[in-house]
């Protein structure tokens, strides 16, 4: 039995089975060694995840967990823990950017981007990633993300730089004043996930110009900062994973052109990519 895991802030999904056609996903918290402790991931594990196997746990022969957080600091401790709850299982723990990618291009060159709350990307050769142009989280970087888009769109809006409508209209539909997203923003935790949880509101007017103008900005930032200094770039295909690149893909593309950039897939989630790079197609 083979199990894969892909694993970000709030969600993790784990995929188990011995081919492409017998596997099945279940879910649990997301877990994040960086910001997790080693007493909350045992009782993850034990509580969550082995609840939910039909089978022993003793069955699982390798494992396969991409996650947010796995640094390599990180990943041997966290190895150590799924060490501990299968026991018989060959195990590897990388990144989520090698998940992505792998997803993405599974064998191929290629540059995979991740653009979901935060942004991520890199030059892929097939194997390994050679190159990662540091995303800097939502302060100093991660353009194109959905906080990227929220902190961009909030202050177009609040200085005048978007029709007024859109500002009012943000207000009345998330019941909010200025200055409670002032206090979202600076005072209270996780401002990037508030920040991102306005891309509803942009996605549902993306068609006005001015939004389509705002999207075309922000993913040009994107693509300028992090993907235009990987050699080669214009040779390979630019593929994408997460909910900001899903939802906005027809922006993304229109974008990737005018700085000469083929784009390859869009995926919303890599669990499903990730199976058909681990599994076999039928037992050998």
């Amino acid at each position: 039995m083979i199990l894969i895991a892909d694993s970000g802030a709030t969600k993790t999904d784990w995929c188990f089975g011995n081919t492409l056609h017998d596997c099945q996903v279940v879910h649990t918290e997301g877990i994040n060694p960086f910001h997790l402790t080693e007493e909350k991931i045992k009782q993850l594990l034990q509580e969550s995840l082995l609840a939910q196997l039909p089978f022993p746990q003793e069955e699982v022969k390798a494992i396969f967990f991409y996650g947010a957080g796995c640094t390599p600091e990180k990943a041997g401790n966290l190895s150590g823990l799924l060490a501990e709850a299968f026991p018989h299982a060959t195990i590897q723990v990388e990144g989520d950017l090698l998940g992505a990618a792998r997803a993405l291009c599974k064998h191929q060159p290629g540059i995979a981007c991740i653009l979901g709350t935060g942004a991520n990307s890199c030059l892929y050769d097939g194997q390994r990633i050679t190159h990662n142009t540091p995303p800097l989280g939502y302060i100093l970087g991660d353009e194109g993300s959905g906080a990227y888009l929220g902190k961009r769109f909030i202050g177009d809006c609040i200085k005048q730089q978007l029709p007024s409508g859109l500002l009012e209209g943000l207000l009345k539909e998330y019941n909010l004043t200025v200055a409670e997203i002032l206090d979202k923003v600076y005072r209270q935790p996780q401002g990037n996930r508030f920040l991102a949880s306005l891309t509803p509101y942009i996605y549902k007017h993306k068609n006005q110009p001015e939004v389509q103008q705002f999207l075309t900005d922000c993913f040009s930032d994107f693509f300028r900062r992090n993907i235009l200094s990987y050699p080669g770039h214009a040779q390979v295909p630019v593929s994408f994973v997460g909910s900001i690149a899903w939802f906005f893909q027809h922006e993304l593309k229109e974008t990737a052109l005018k700085f000469n950039l083929h784009t390859g897939i869009f995926i919303q989630s890599p669990i499903q990519e990730l199976k058909g790079f681990h599994l076999p197609e039928k037992t050998l």
